[in-house]
């Protein structure tokens, strides 16, 4: 028990750091002309192998990192900034634990690509939610410089474009494999543990 929960440290511990690196460089990652953050994808990793509180931890972490990049609305609103950043990382790595609880049963590849799913619609909807309730009059002004009329029709455009859906198809195709290579890895180990003893 003892050594599963320190591996678990450990696990959760690793990606933590990888949440942090990779969310530090993030706007140096670019397909083409568009900037993504790949921040998602350890997050999706630690809800699967070790649930949704680790999920939860990890997305907690994502969102304060994201407050770093937040000068526009901390200009705005600071408490609102602080509670939709955090939010909605956490939020987002929670539920993609309950998603891929809900299904691992049945099928643990679909269980990870349905979290993998979650994490970015949860994260960018509780965005969007957080900027009608927070910052919906500046939100709107920004909207009108640029000539959108709508500021629903500005937010998809402008806050979530295509980026969101590069995001969503890296975190389908990254998660799920890194995933399994994780299980055949520890699964390669307790062969030869087991081996081991059985020599022993």
């Amino acid at each position: 028990m003892k050594k599963v929960n320190t591996l678990k440290l450990v696990g959760v511990a690793l990606l933590t750091a990888i949440v942090v690196v990779l969310q530090l460089v993030g706007g140096s990652i670019r397909f083409g002309t568009f900037s993504i953050t790949l921040s998602l994808v350890p997050i999706v990793i630690g809800a699967a192998l070790y649930g949704k509180r680790a999920g939860a931890w990890l997305g907690f972490i994502f969102g304060c990192m994201t407050l770093l990049d937040a000068a526009p609305f901390f200009a705005v609103n600071v408490p609102g900034t602080i509670i939709v950043c955090l939010l909605k990382g956490t939020l987002a790595g929670f539920l993609a634990g309950v998603v891929f609880s809900l299904v691992e049963k049945k099928n643990t590849t679909l269980g990870v690509v349905l979290a993998a799913i979650t994490a970015p619609i949860v994260n960018t909807g509780t965005f969007l939610l957080g900027c009608c309730v927070f910052f919906y009059d500046t939100v709107k002004g920004w909207g009108e410089a640029l000539g959108f009329d709508n500021v629903f029709v500005y937010m998809i455009v402008g806050f979530v474009g295509v980026n969101f859906l590069i995001e969503m198809a890296t975190n389908m195709i990254l998660c799920p494999a890194i995933v399994r290579l994780i299980a055949e890895g520890r699964k390669a180990v307790g062969s030869k543990s087991n081996h081991k003893q059985s020599k022993a």
